[in-house]
């Protein structure tokens, strides 16, 4: 499924992808993916309902401003950001990264928050950072409207994404009832994400 939508989405973004791969592979990928796209209107088994994308509090202040979260081109265009290249970029990112909102779970998208605010890649979950919004949205919704897309690794939407439509909970330290917004990646994922289905459950 995976090499059926890296394939896919190569194909519609026009990009030259290189596959190798055997004849008999490539068949198998082809019945597998048949009847499917990279930007499928519904969440497929293994596929998350909900999907995480974390942000600094200064960022978070803007996309409420915004009403929507925006990729780091369209940010830098409109809002004149003063970092010249994503973190991404140290990771050897593609420049079309830059077009698109990344979603992630678990502690990853705290440890991008972390490495945004040391200026380097941070790997220490347990290493104190200044925490940030940890935004909760609907998965479920992103693919029925057709903006979910998936590149064989990633699950991302283009451009924008508005909030009222799809943001169910921000998560930020005061929200939390933490002591303080100075934490880890760890600590306040992991009570993030308990709040949140506490928050679900209760609903």
């Amino acid at each position: 499924m995976q090499l059926g939508d890296f394939i896919d989405y190569s194909n519609k973004q026009s990009q030259n992808a290189l596959i190798i791969l055997s004849e008999d592979e490539l068949t198998e990928v082809k019945q597998i993916y048949q009847g499917h796209a990279c930007n499928d209107r519904f969440l497929r088994p293994d596929e998350p309902a909900v999907l995480v994308h974390s942000t600094t509090l200064e960022c978070w202040e803007s996309i409420q401003r915004d009403g929507c979260l925006k990729s780091w081109n369209r940010a830098r265009m409109e809002r004149g950001l003063k970092e010249e290249k994503p973190i991404g970029h140290l990771l050897g990112d593609p420049e079309e990264f830059r077009d698109f909102i990344m979603f992630g779970s678990g502690v990853n998208c705290e440890i991008v928050v972390a490495s945004k605010q040391a200026g380097r890649l941070v790997y220490d979950g347990n290493a104190e950072y200044q925490s940030g919004a940890r935004l909760y949205l609907d998965a479920g919704k992103m693919a029925s409207d057709g903006l979910l897309l998936r590149d064989g690794n990633h699950l991302k939407v283009k451009d924008q994404l508005p909030l009222n439509s799809y943001l169910l909970w921000a998560a930020t330290w005061k929200e939390m009832g933490l002591p303080d917004r100075i934490t880890t990646p760890a600590v306040f994922a992991s009570t993030a994400d308990k709040t949140f289905e506490k928050r679900q459950t209760s609903v």
